[in-house]
């Protein structure tokens, strides 16, 4: 039997709006991010969403009817200090330089790096699609935030694709299908993605 997934990025934010790191700040969807967004499917029952505002309205404007689960580990990766702040907030800042020049792999001063960022996430999304083939579920449906489609993407696709290859925009959908046999080699395959 075959597993849908539907990865779902929140709405825009004003944050987004302003191409900030938008990771633990707790944004609501901003009037042009609630807008954008469509109705998914009013028949969903279950939505598993980031804990974080942004997230949860998202799940409530494209599945309406659906049960929300919070799920901590699928928060964004937490940019410590560049948290808030766009490139041109940061241009001057030595830390920040060093890591966009080194691919935003390096812990942020008092946030995560992206190892373990990547780690958290895919070990959040690995339950969820455990328990959904343990269930005999048809779809499994989480609303996130675009690191975390990055990382799962990463992780986890087929065809391969690095990390950024995976930018989803807000309120874009990646589907992805696995089996059991598939799962057990740590993949799921790409449907339909929207990068």
């Amino acid at each position: 039997m075959t597993l849908e997934i539907l990865l779902v990025r929140h709405g825009a934010t004003a944050g987004n709006l302003r191409h900030a790191h938008v990771g633990r700040t707790d944004e609501p969807l901003c009037p042009a991010g609630r807008t954008a967004l469509r109705v998914l499917d009013p028949s969903a029952e279950t939505v598993y969403v980031s804990p974080l505002r942004r997230a949860r309205e998202t799940a409530a404007r494209c599945f309406p009817n659906a049960r929300q689960l919070p799920v901590p580990g699928l928060r964004e990766m937490d940019f410590g200090s560049f948290d808030g702040k766009n490139y041109e907030d940061l241009a001057d800042d030595p830390a920040y330089r060093a890591w966009v020049d080194g691919w935003c792999r390096e812990r942020c001063p008092g946030g995560e790096d992206r190892a373990s960022f990547c780690r958290r996430t895919c070990a959040a999304f690995a339950a969820l699609v455990d328990g959904a083939l343990a269930a005999g579920a048809p779809r499994l449906v989480v609303v996130a935030h675009g690191g975390t489609i990055m990382a799962v993407g990463e992780r986890y696709a087929v065809p391969r694709r690095d990390y950024f290859d995976w930018k989803v925009p807000n309120g874009g959908v990646c589907r992805f299908g696995t089996d059991a046999a598939l799962w057990a080699a740590g993949q799921i395959r790409c449907l339909e993605a929207c990068v």
